[in-house]
């Protein structure tokens, strides 16, 4: 059975009544006299080997007179086409993640492969990330859109969930479009960028 095949079958198969949640895993702290179940250096070194794209997460400013905000981001995906939902992970010890919470709305901007030096730029702490970036407002949300991205998507926050050490933030997709052309996207494997 080809892929189409699969996911005809899986369709039906969700069609047909309700889905049993599964049980909520049991959650605790490792104690300090267990060991990780993995090491987070070879966690690091293993899931370097799938490569992902680039992308800066933005959000307008919530105080007058401040910067809008933004990080770059490479936890990004799609979720749903109905309705149409996108989510990204976030750590929860980011600065600019309450700035974004606080805005209750925001923008992905995908990166192209010449915009190595603008995602070094916003994957700085604490600087004025937005200093000599041309951008201008997404449509719905204010929250800006960087100029030579290719694509961005403008969202309003539908969900936050937690994950380990990181947030997972789903959007509801408001406004979105990509540039004409045909550039390479910014990917990120093993610690550098393709």
């Amino acid at each position: 059975m080809g892929h189409a095949g699969a996911a005809a079958v899986a369709v039906r198969h969700l069609r047909a009544g309700p889905v049993e949640p599964l049980p909520r895993p049991e959650l605790r702290c490792v104690r300090e006299d267990e060991r990780a179940p993995v090491d987070q250096g070879e966690f690091r070194r293993v899931l370097g080997n799938f490569a992902t794209g680039l992308t800066v997460v933005t959000a307008p400013a919530t105080i007058p007179a401040a910067p809008p905000v933004g990080f770059a981001c490479q936890s990004f995906s799609s979720l749903s086409l109905d309705p149409p939902l996108v989510a990204f992970m976030v750590g929860r010890t980011s600065t600019t993640w309450p700035r974004i919470a606080a805005a209750g709305v925001f923008c992905v901007n995908v990166l192209g492969a010449g915009q190595r030096e603008l995602c070094r730029a916003f994957a700085v702490s604490g600087a004025d990330k937005f200093a000599g970036v041309a951008h201008d407002p997404a449509p719905i949300s204010g929250a800006p859109r960087l100029t030579g991205a290719l694509a961005w998507i403008d969202c309003t926050i539908h969900a936050v969930h937690t994950g380990g050490d990181h947030l997972i933030v789903v959007g509801r997709v408001n406004a979105l479009e990509a540039a004409a052309g045909d550039e390479a996207p910014l990917l990120f494997h093993r610690g550098r960028f393709l």
